[in-house]
């Protein structure tokens, strides 16, 4: 690994061709999620040039709401697993250099783009891109790469195994067909991502809009609900629970509440509000569990929170597994784990059963008093490159053209 900033690439960099500016990306998959991945110093620095190359590159409306669009002009695909970007810079740390990520979410009909959160799926990404570029040698064995996201301060460790012969160790999860280069992704002290606290309101049960739910912390803010309250088993597919309407606002009016008791908060600094949360794309997140059907820890239906997700994101998992483990909560009550009571810190496994498959989780955490600590938890994903190149960008603004290509360095 090499102690270095971002190298600069000669090859990849803005270009003019047939005078229109190009920019250059990584089109990746990170888990069950799809998005580009850039390096943050070739992105013009003012914010508001930076999201129009967003929406440039991903097809999404450059102003106004425009339901049903299909994102043809663009790399991104419809859902919210396949509208992410993030950006990579570097820094050192306790000598050795780390990536530093910032993500944005972007949804298909709206120019509007998220920096609340991290995605757990997309990050799994990074440690290929990194190696890929050349920003961090490989080689035989495994390697590990920290990764300090400026979304929510989330410290991850991306490891992963170089054979012999070049090929990085293969995986296979749920929702991907296939094995691919195999990531395991560790976050650092995870509780309080984005409240600071392990339960934002102070209870580990409470009743939100009618239904008892679990307001729980770790990597990513949750609400989690009892599926049968909503007159639901958990076993359903996630295109029916989008297609049932009253569900669908029943579930909204618990999240927008839940969001309001939790204090969740816009890049900005300032609360969200009722209205905020209700179009919010990233936060809460929330989902129904049951018990398990097939073996696993519990049975679960995660939303990002406005479209149902196909498996589970890995963020929102380990938040899920983490919780099972609180005395008390809604996921406690019905998960088949446990963790020893006033132990020592150790791993407890925890399988979330979802419609893709099973994720599996692990948990580094200790009941101290009863109350739950938690070191770090881990997930598998894979990673792998869909492309690399160039996106011509033929409606940027001639402010955002003079950014990318008037630079001197450029």
């Amino acid at each position: 690994m090499r102690d270095c900033p971002l190298p600069e690439f000669p090859d990849f960099q803005v270009r003019v061709r047939a005078g229109v500016a190009e920019f250059p990306v990584h089109h990746m998959r990170g888990g069950t999620s799809t998005g580009l991945v850039i390096q943050d110093q070739l992105a013009p620095s003012d914010l508001s040039l930076r999201e129009e190359l967003l929406r440039h590159l991903m097809g999404v409306p450059l102003k106004d709401e425009r339901p049903g669009n299909r994102q043809i002009t663009g790399l991104g695909r419809g859902p919210a697993t396949s509208n992410k970007v993030f950006f990579v810079d570097t820094e050192i740390a306790d000598e050795r250099v780390r990536l530093v990520s910032t993500l944005a979410q972007l949804a298909a009909a709206k120019p509007g783009i998220d920096w609340s959160v991290n995605c757990g799926n997309m990050s799994a990404a990074l440690p290929l891109w990194a190696f890929d570029g050349g920003l961090m040698s490989a080689p035989a064995g495994p390697i590990e790469i920290k990764i300090r996201n400026t979304n929510t301060g989330v410290i991850t460790t991306g490891r992963m195994v170089r054979e012999i012969d070049g090929m990085f160790a293969m995986a296979q999860i749920p929702g991907v067909d296939g094995a691919f280069p195999s990531v395991d992704l560790f976050l650092q002290d995870p509780v309080g991502a984005k409240t600071g606290r392990l339960l934002p309101t102070g209870k580990v049960c409470e009743t939100v809009a009618g239904h008892t739910v679990s307001c729980v912390d770790v990597a990513v803010p949750m609400v989690i609900a009892d599926a049968a309250e909503f007159g639901k088993t958990g076993q359903e597919a996630p295109a029916e629970l989008e297609g049932d309407i009253a569900f669908m606002a029943a579930l909204r009016a618990v999240w927008v509440e839940a969001g309001l008791r939790m204090g969740l908060r816009r890049r900005d600094g300032a609360r969200m509000t009722a209205d905020d949360l209700a179009h919010s794309e990233t936060i809460p997140k929330i989902c129904i569990i049951a018990p398990p059907c097939h073996g696993g820890s519990i049975t679960v239906r995660y939303f990002t929170p406005q479209s149902a997700h196909a498996s589970m994101a890995v963020s929102g998992g380990c938040c899920l597994a983490a919780a099972t483990l609180i005395p008390g909560t809604v996921a406690y009550r019905f998960a088949r784990s446990a963790i020893e009571t006033e132990a020592a810190f150790s791993e407890t496994m925890v399988a979330i059963e979802n419609p893709a498959g099973v994720l599996d989780t692990t948990i580094v955490a200790r009941l101290n008093d009863g109350r739950l600590e938690v070191r770090s938890a881990a997930y598998r994903r894979s990673a792998q490159i869909l492309l690399r190149g160039y996106v011509p960008l033929y409606r940027a603004s001639s402010t955002l053209r003079d950014a990318l290509v008037g630079r001197p360095e450029i």
